[in-house]
C-alpha cells in the first residue's frame, strides 16, 4: 500500500469514527419497563414503524407480567419510563417511587368476559342477581380471574362488585394472576370469568362459543383510567429532548391506533405473542368497545381520583397520593400544541 492510498484508508477510517461518536452522541438510550397488552400499543406501533430510531431513541424493553411486578423493579432502581395502568403508578408514588404521569394511552379498556354457565346466568338477570343465582345453583362462588391487587383491572372488578353492585367482595372468588395465565385459565375452564382487557377480551370469545363480554368498564367504573405513560423525575431532568421525541412518538401512535388500526396490528401481534393470536384476532381487538386510545392525561384525572379514593378505601393504596404531583401534564401540553401548529 502506498503512503498516499494508506493516509486516505486511516483518514476515511477516522472520519467513519468521528461519524459514529457524533450519532452516539444524539442517540438516547432509555430504559423502558411495559406489558404485553394492548393498552399501552402506542410503544409498539412506534418500535415496529421504526419512528424510535429515527428520532434518535434506542429503547431497552423489559416486559412484566402485571403493574404490580414493574412497581418492584421501580422501587429497585430500575426503568427510566414505564408503560403500565394507573393503579400500579400511583402503588409506585405511594411507596415513594419518584415519577410522573405524562400521558395517557386508554381508558375504558375492561371488561368482565364470562363463560359456560356463568355466562348463562346474565341472559335473564342483572349483574348481581346473576351471581347470587349462580352461587346458589352451583354450590359454589363464581371464580373471577384478574391481575394481582392494586392492578386496574382488578380495581375495577373490585368497584363494580362494592359501588356499583352493592354486594361486596365476598360474593365472588377473585384469583390473580399474570396476563398469560388469565386467557390459559380461562379456556381451560379453571375459572368462570375475568376481568381483563384486550385482546384477552376477543381471543376468548373467538375460542369459546359460551363467552362473552358481560360488562364493560362504562358500567364497572365510569371514566376509567387506563394504561399511562410515565417517567421518573430524574429522567425528565437528565433527557428532556429525548422525553419531547418520545411524547411526540407516543401522540402520533395513538392516532395511528384510532385512523388506522389495520396497520398499526402486525406492530402490536409481534409483542403481544406473534405465535399465539392471529393477526385478524388482533385487527378486531384494536377496533373492540375496549380499546378506547386516547393521550390526553387530561381526560383521565377525574377517574384517576375515582379510582383512587377507592384504592385507599380498600387499603390497596398504604396511603394517599398527591394526584397533582403524580401529573405532570406540561409535556402533553407543549407537545400536542406543537403538532397542532404544524
Amino acid at each position: 500500500m502506498s503512503p498516499r492510498t494508506y493516509l486516505a484508508a486511516l483518514l476515511a477510517g477516522l472520519m467513519s469514527f468521528v461519524g459514529q461518536a457524533q450519532a452516539d452522541d444524539h442517540t438516547t438510550t432509555l430504559e423502558v419497563g411495559y406489558m404485553p397488552i394492548l393498552p399501552v400499543a402506542q410503544l409498539f406501533v412506534m418500535e415496529g414503524e421504526g419512528w424510535t430510531e429515527e428520532a434518535g431513541l434506542t429503547l431497552e424493553l423489559t416486559r412484566f407480567s402485571s403493574g404490580p411486578a414493574m412497581v418492584q423493579a421501580l422501587a429497585s432502581g430500575e426503568l427510566d419510563v414505564m408503560y403500565f395502568g394507573i393503579g400500579p403508578a400511583m402503588v409506585a408514588r405511594a411507596n415513594g417511587v419518584p415519577i410522573k404521569v405524562l400521558a395517557s394511552s386508554i381508558q375504558e379498556q375492561i371488561g368482565l368476559v364470562a363463560r359456560g354457565e356463568f355466562a348463562d346466568t346474565f341472559e335473564d338477570d342483572d349483574a348481581a342477581e346473576a351471581i347470587a343465582r349462580f352461587t346458589e345453583e352451583q354450590g359454589r362462588k363464581p371464580k373471577i380471574a384478574t391481575f394481582p391487587q392494586g392492578s386496574v383491572p382488578d380495581t375495577v372488578l373490585r368497584f363494580w362488585l362494592v359501588e356499583q353492585l352493592g354486594i361486596g367482595l365476598d360474593a365472588v372468588e377473585i384469583v390473580a394472576m399474570g396476563a398469560d395465565r388469565v386467557q390459559q385459565a380461562l379456556l381451560a375452564g379453571a375459572v368462570d370469568a375475568a376481568s381483563i382487557l384486550e385482546p384477552i377480551l376477543t381471543t376468548v370469545q373467538e375460542r369459546d362459543d359460551s363467552a362473552r363480554v358481560v360488562a364493560r368498564a362504562d358500567s364497572m367504573l365510569p371514566g376509567q383510567p387506563g394504561a399511562v405513560l410515565a417517567a421518573r423525575e430524574a429522567t425528565l431532568e437528565e433527557h428532556p429532548e429525548a422525553m419531547r421525541a418520545l411524547m411526540a412518538l407516543h401522540l402520533r401512535a395513538t392516532e395511528m391506533l384510532i385512523d388506522e388500526p389495520e396497520r398499526a396490528a402486525p406492530h402490536v401481534r409481534e409483542f403481544v405473542g406473534r405465535r399465539l393470536i392471529d393477526l385478524a384476532t388482533v385487527e378486531t381487538a384494536l377496533s373492540s368497545p375496549s380499546s378506547n386510545y386516547e393521550s390526553d392525561p387530561h381526560a383521565i384525572q377525574a377517574g384517576t381520583r375515582r379510582m383512587h379514593d377507592f384504592q385507599v378505601s380498600q387499603g390497596s393504596l398504604r396511603k394517599e397520593v398527591d394526584l397533582d404531583a403524580l401529573f405532570d401534564t406540561r409535556l402533553y401540553d407543549e407537545v400536542s400544541e406543537e403538532r397542532a401548529e404544524q
